[in-house]
């Protein structure tokens, strides 16, 4: 690592609240409503059942970091991981997880927003990422499921009432597009 990667990641070490390493600069990302923390509160909670389960992998909630080496982005943090690899112990982990699931804010419609989301999918792809969640609690399309490099389509679509899951990140595991939403 250089010592402005190394600089970078101090500063985001640093940073109150959520951020990543983007285009050479510790971006702030907008905190989330009740209803998309809610959510990812939920994957997190079946994700754990998972981990405990299957004793493979770690369930990781919002505020955990992962770096990566790509050409405009050093970090990611996902609303929920799943991670498999070294323990970082008190250091950020050293690359990304196998599924990472983003939860959508108040701030995160319309054509830029889509744009850079699609951009944060095409990024967790090249950085190894198995799965990505793209999860719009306001949209009949809840789960939107993508694999395989398709950062731009989802290659499945979960709606209420059905079973989402995250193969191959994730053998065996799903959970009911319903327990995303408040009762």
């Amino acid at each position: 690592m250089t010592t402005t990667e190394l600089s970078l990641i101090d500063e985001l070490d640093r940073v109150e609240g959520k951020a990543e390493i983007i285009d050479g600069a510790v971006v702030l990302l907008p905190m989330s409503g009740r209803m998309p923390t809610y959510a990812a509160e939920r994957v997190f909670i079946f994700l754990l059942a998972y981990v405990q389960r299957t004793g493979r992998g770690e369930a990781c909630a919002d505020g955990n970091d992962f770096l990566v080496d790509l050409p405009h982005r050093q970090s990611f943090r996902p609303d929920v991981s799943y991670y498999v690899g070294p323990d970082p112990g008190m250091k950020f982990f050293p690359h990304a997880p196998l599924f990472a699931v983003e939860v959508r804010s108040e701030n995160d419609y319309g054509p830029a927003a889509e744009r850079e989301m699609a951009a944060k999918r095409a990024d967790y792809f090249a950085a190894g990422t198995l799965v990505v969640w793209d999860v719009d609690l306001l949209s009949d399309d809840v789960v939107r499921l993508h694999r395989d490099g398709s950062a731009a389509l989802p290659t499945i679509i979960y709606r209420r009432g059905q079973n989402a899951e995250a193969e191959p990140a994730l053998p065996g595991w799903s959970m009911p597009v319903n327990d995303l939403f408040r009762p």
